[in-house]
């Protein structure tokens, strides 16, 4: 079809659409309270989840070295999202943690996403976001949701 857009485009848009989003959900938790949150330091919290994980595990996880990871604790530990803890299943081994603050921190995320998605149905409508959504889910592997962005990236 000769009007179809460019190839190209259809990345651009997709990443476009997403970093409107996460520009958004980085306004407004600097305005309840998490101003100095980053994008990785939310994939690195997904990544560290409620278990917890070791440097090594984050880096993994993140798709970046270790040291890397472990520059990533450290600054979220400097703001209060995590800790570093003995792992009660091997002495050697430090676990980080996610604290109160980075807890409040994802459930925050969590609500503001929700409206985020809830004024996209405003603009586009409830149809056409759910098949914009499930028009997704047949394209995207069933691996779930990826948490290595910072490394993919890199």
């Amino acid at each position: 079809m000769p009007d179809d857009p460019p190839g190209y485009e259809l990345p651009l848009l997709l990443f476009a659409g997403f970093r409107s989003l996460i520009d958004d959900l980085h306004a407004e938790l600097a305005a309840r309270g998490h101003p100095d949150v980053r994008p990785v330091h939310g994939f690195a919290l997904q990544a560290i989840g409620p278990a917890g994980a070791s440097a090594s595990d984050l880096g993994r996880r993140l798709g970046v070295s270790k040291q890397a990871a472990g520059k990533t604790v450290d600054r979220l530990a400097a703001l209060g999202y995590v800790e570093r803890a003995d792992d009660p299943a091997d002495a050697r081994r430090k676990l980080v943690r996610l604290t109160p603050r980075g807890l409040d921190m994802l459930t925050q995320s969590a609500e503001v996403f929700d409206r985020l998605r809830a004024r996209w149905v405003e603009r586009l409508g409830a149809a056409r976001v759910a098949d914009l959504e499930t028009s997704l889910r047949t394209v995207v592997p069933e691996a779930g949701f990826p948490v290595d962005v910072p490394g993919w990236f890199g």
